[in-house]
């Protein structure tokens, strides 16, 4: 399949899927006019590239990955890698708590008028 079909069948755009190439992360051949071209399985590797972007993983550490992941083995540095990168996705989880939490509680100073704090909805009904 030509990329723009590629692009249409994955909603990841033209340029991403270039980009994709030029970090190694996605093969194709190409016709004698220079148009790209992409095999079957291309759709599934966009989509294992966008979860694993959307896990926060780098391109560098996705493309450490996918040998494993298309010779379906792992290894103690394949293992090492998930494991520290779901660490690393446990502590943004936890920091992301904590701020929401204090937003809450920043929500919650900012509805009680003792605080100085004057909603629109309060000077709405004044006027």
């Amino acid at each position: 399949m030509r990329i723009g079909e590629l692009a249409t069948r994955t909603g990841v755009s033209v340029r991403a899927l270039r980009y994709y190439e030029e970090q190694g992360l996605l093969t194709s051949t190409r016709s004698n006019g220079g148009q790209r071209h992409y095999g079957d399985m291309a759709a599934d590797r966009v989509h294992l590239i966008q979860m694993l972007y959307a896990a926060g993983l780098s391109s560098k550490t996705i493309l450490d990955l996918l040998p494993c992941v298309d010779a379906k083995v792992t290894t103690p540095q394949s293992r090492a890698t998930l494991n520290g990168e779901r660490e690393r996705i446990d502590e943004q989880i936890t920091r992301l708590i904590e701020v929401r939490d204090r937003l809450d509680a920043v929500i919650a100073l900012s509805l009680n008028p003792a605080n100085g704090c004057t909603t629109a909805d309060a000077v709405t009904a004044a006027a």
